[in-house]
């Protein structure tokens, strides 16, 4: 059980210090203890270094037979700029499960993009004393898996430009000549991602020289139409200035110069595969279908076209084990995947929350957040994530804040960066009322999916005790299971266990 060694009691400070200076201030313990606590054995898992640790997807074949444990997904309520603290709730509440309840208990998070952990929303891994540790290294490289999902794209990118450029200057023959170059022996054969490309144009034919001119035609030249080119180069950091670039101006371009842009990392559609995979067969059949435009004649050209899924695969291959860390009393986290909610689908792996399942095993609580407002990140969690999984949440918690209900009721608008409007600082009841439609919107949408919904009403110290009233008759009153107020961030997992219960109601 968690509880046994690696449950770490927390020295808790009023006023909360620094993020950084909490996270500092907890020795973590070395990864193999949290891996231990789950039963993980060290062929299960790759180090790195002495606080993560990649988990290996041969732990889901060893554990197929086994019973999952319960499936808790965290959204939250329609959010004000500054964020409302989903991450925060979800390491509290698991701190609460496995500190306080001495219950198996994962936390399945993403890993932030350093866009937004360098401007001004700061980083993802919690905050006060419901962290994710090493603070730093979650919200910096971790192990590289945006890195390779960086490399991933760009090859692409290149491959496209690359192929384009040949196919300007080169006849069908001199094509045909470099995809199937002659051995020493003056043979031609197909590579195996070369017969996907035939059967995709309907060529049962297995040797090029009997290939016709046509036929060579039709297999040599993808014969891409610039214009409707979709795939954009990406950089993992906010660069506002590539978002529009012109490339091919250097002189041995022969003026094939182009407009295009550069997105940031988690955006790339390689990311969105990365969070929807199951296996890595599954991942290369998903990487390989991905389309990058059309050609002239309006067909859609896939990387496998271009012969690179097999080398984005390679890329990607140790991106696809989950991240194993731990939050500041020592509980496990698994951190993988991170895709935008607005442009992608918002949610962690598929294959992270199914390791983590196994692991805990019934009775146990596996805790996975979803990205942005419950309309967007939890409902496609719902709609997408699972739909793909198979997998079925038994709860969902939404979190609120009376900052963002405030602002909803009608509240002076939160704007990142400037100091907070005296209305969200003072009491107010009335404006936190007037704002609770947003909240029984959330709570009917996702009741819909047939979940429980427990509200987490996300604590500051300007709250007053008649606004988290409000709040939490408002939640009963809109369908939710229950609504509790929770001070994780000053407290810890205690603060999101008992304390903050019979402050406001007793059961």
């Amino acid at each position: 059980m968690a509880s046994s060694k690696t449950v770490r009691k927390l020295q808790v400070v009023s006023p909360v210090p620094a993020d950084i200076d909490i996270a500092n201030s907890v020795e973590p313990l070395h990864i193999s203890e949290i891996a231990q606590e789950l039963n993980l054995k060290p062929n299960h898992y790759d180090l790195y270094g002495k606080y993560k640790a990649k988990v290996l997807l041969s732990v889901l074949d060893e554990l197929e037979g086994s019973a999952d444990g319960y499936y808790v997904v965290v959204g939250g309520i329609t959010p004000t700029p500054l964020g409302e603290g989903k991450s925060t709730t979800t390491v509290g509440l698991c701190q609460a499960l496995g500190a306080f309840l001495d219950k198996k208990v994962v936390t399945c998070l993403r890993q932030p993009s350093q866009g937004p952990t360098f401007g001004i929303k700061g980083g993802a891994a919690g905050g006060g004393y419901s962290q994710v540790i090493p603070m730093d290294e979650f919200n910096l490289h971790l192990t590289g898996d945006i890195h390779a999902i960086t490399a991933a794209n760009n090859l692409l990118a290149a491959a496209i430009d690359t192929r384009i450029f040949h196919e300007a200057s080169q006849s069908d023959k001199a094509l045909f000549n470099r995809l199937c170059p002659p051995n020493k022996e003056g043979e031609r054969s197909f590579s195996n991602i070369m017969f996907r490309r035939l059967k995709k144009l309907g060529i049962s034919k297995t040797k090029p020289e009997d290939l016709t001119p046509e036929e060579i035609n039709r297999f040599a030249r993808l014969d891409i139409d610039p214009a409707s080119i979709t795939w954009r180069r990406v950089m993992d950091v906010n660069d506002r200035f590539l978002r529009k670039i012109t490339i091919g101006q250097g002189p041995e371009e022969k003026g094939m110069v182009r407009e295009t842009g550069f997105d940031i990392s988690v955006a790339s559609e390689i990311m969105a595969v990365l969070a929807l995979t199951t296996s890595l067969a599954d991942m290369r059949e998903r990487l390989g279908k991905m389309v990058i435009g059309n050609s002239k004649a309006g067909d859609p050209i896939t990387a496998d076209d271009l012969g690179v899924g097999g080398a984005l695969t390679v890329l990607m291959k140790d991106a696809i084990n989950p991240t194993l860390m731990q939050t500041l009393e020592g509980t496990p986290v698994l951190v993988h995947a991170g895709p935008f909610a607005n442009i992608a689908h918002g949610n962690s792996s598929i294959v992270a929350d199914k390791i983590a399942l196994k692991l805990v095993g019934p009775g146990g609580f596996v805790v996975t957040e979803a990205g942005f407002g419950a309309d967007i990140g939890a409902e496609k969690f719902m709609n997408i994530k699972c739909r793909y999984s198979g997998l079925t949440p038994q709860c969902a918690v939404i979190v609120a804040t009376i900052r963002a209900l405030k602002m909803h009721g009608g509240g002076p608008q939160v704007v990142a960066g400037k100091p907070l409007d005296h209305a969200y600082l003072n009491e107010n009841v009335a404006l936190v009322e007037a704002g609770c439609v947003n909240l029984a919107r959330h709570i009917a949408n996702t009741k819909a999916y047939g979940a429980n919904v427990v509200v987490a009403v996300n604590m500051f110290a300007t709250d007053s005790k008649a606004e988290l009233n409000a709040v939490r008759n408002a939640a009963m009153a809109a369908g939710a299971f229950d609504a509790v107020v929770c001070s994780h961030h000053a407290h810890g997992g205690k603060g999101a266990f008992k304390e903050p219960v019979r402050m406001l109601h007793s059961h």
